[in-house]
């Protein structure tokens, strides 16, 4: 036996998990804070609402800009950041979006705060799936959902940081009043690009080491790269649409965004209007929807790749059917600290975009995973613009507990197509 050979594939491996767990960290501890420049809006809605004398649709229509925006950006952003580069790509997403947080914390015209609320979601989406696709590289798929599901924690948590740090604005300088949540929140964002810039490499090879073996898969990357090899920058995309299966889980995650931002979007104004709490205690209440939903993208992957055997649709059927009987209990409860609870729950199950994630990553493979992660997201924020459109209609005409209908009645759907998925197979890749 070579003991001097396995001596140095030891230390090799050592130092890949090392470099695996810096990517993955300084990732995720820069996404910690990225949410502060795109869900703050929702946490001062009603601040803005009064000092506009705005309605919930006008409202609305603005935070729709934004997903809008951020869907499409992440249609394109996924294979763009292939192309020029995912760390470069994904440096110039976060700092452009603070300096239009700033910009916009200036302005007094709600068409021109529209606009750029626009703009800032086209940079956001730079960051997401250029980040997770590296992420796939560095971790192998029997690991992948572990990988992905603490990533996606992060994501999850930025939401609770995002609650806190706006709460924490609003309490340092309340005189700025909608603005605050515009500006100190932008702060912990730039810092936290500074430890991401030193630790995030694109690949393996960036720090002179081989990628993961090829035959993870059985031979499927190697296929896939041997297929991609000679086309355009955009063939990825006439094989992934030429999938039934993608476009099933297009829909999946598409209702999955409008569970996701139908609530993060809305509740603190639910807590505002229905229950008559100040803006920074409804922020208090609301705050267990954005931690259960951490709670479900970090634990869901796991428990597909270990009790699950890698299966990830029974998971999402279990999600929905919690999910539709939650809807429908939540009008029913008047009580601050059980609707708090309850919140905590509807986090968790209606949560499901981490199991998506994980789904992305075993039908892309190293060679296409940014590109389905893109499309999936795409997919995810089109259903979120749309609830953000729609569902501010909605309280202004129906009332509050049109919301939870609408949401408990698509989760209904979601459970069907995920039924559906499960028989079906990919054929091109």
């Amino acid at each position: 036996m070579n003991t001097s050979k396995i001596s140095s594939d030891s230390a090799r491996s050592a130092r890949f998990k090392k470099h695996a767990w810096l990517v993955l960290l300084s990732f995720g501890l820069m996404y910690l804070f990225f949410y502060n420049g795109r869900q703050n809006i929702n946490l001062v809605m009603a601040l803005m609402e009064e000092e506009f004398g705005s309605s919930s649709g006008t409202l609305g229509m603005v935070s729709s800009a934004l997903f809008w925006c951020y869907a499409f950006g992440q249609l394109i952003n996924g294979r763009l950041g292939a192309i020029f580069g995912y760390k470069r790509f994904m440096i110039v997403g976060v700092i452009a979006s603070a300096l239009l947080n700033v910009v916009i914390s200036f302005q007094t015209s709600i068409p021109v705060i529209a606009v750029l609320w626009g703009l800032n979601g086209f940079f956001q989406s730079m960051v997401w799936s250029n980040g997770l696709g590296v992420v796939n590289k560095w971790w192998p798929k029997e690991k992948r959902g572990f990988a992905t599901g603490l990533t996606t924690f992060f994501s999850g948590m930025a939401q609770v940081t995002t609650y806190l740090c706006v709460h924490l604005c609003l309490t340092l300088n309340p005189e700025w009043g909608w603005r605050a949540g515009f500006r100190y929140p932008m702060i912990p964002m730039v810092l936290a690009l500074i430890g991401f810039i030193f630790f995030f490499k694109n690949s393996p090879k960036d720090i002179g080491m081989e990628e993961i073996s090829e035959n993870e898969m059985d031979g499927s990357d190697a296929a896939m790269a041997e297929k991609l090899r000679g086309k355009s920058s955009f063939y990825p995309y006439k094989l992934l649409f030429s999938e039934p299966k993608v476009w099933v889980f297009c829909l999946i995650s598409a209702i999955a965004g409008i569970g996701r931002y139908g609530l993060i979007t809305w509740i603190p104004k639910y807590f505002s209007d229905v229950m008559g709490l100040s803006i920074k205690d409804g922020i208090f209440s609301a705050i267990l929807l954005p931690f259960g939903q951490a709670c479900a993208m970090f634990i869901f992957p796991i428990i597909t790749d270990k009790l699950l055997k890698g299966k990830r649709e029974p998971m999402l059927v279990i999600a929905s059917v919690i999910t539709i009987g939650g809807m429908v209990a939540f009008p029913f409860i008047k009580e601050q600290t059980t609707a708090s609870i309850m919140l905590f729950f509807l986090g968790v199950f209606a949560m499901v975009t981490g199991v998506i994630w994980a789904i992305a990553g075993d039908i892309g493979g190293k060679a296409l995973s940014s590109t389905v992660i893109g499309v999936f997201d795409w997919a995810v924020y089109m259903g979120a613009a749309v609830q953000s459109m729609l569902f501010g209609f909605v309280i202004d005409h129906f009332g509050w507990n049109g919301i939870f209908i609408i949401i408990a009645a698509l989760y209904v759907v979601l459970l069907v197509l995920t039924l559906v998925a499960r028989k079906m197979k990919t054929r091109n890749i």
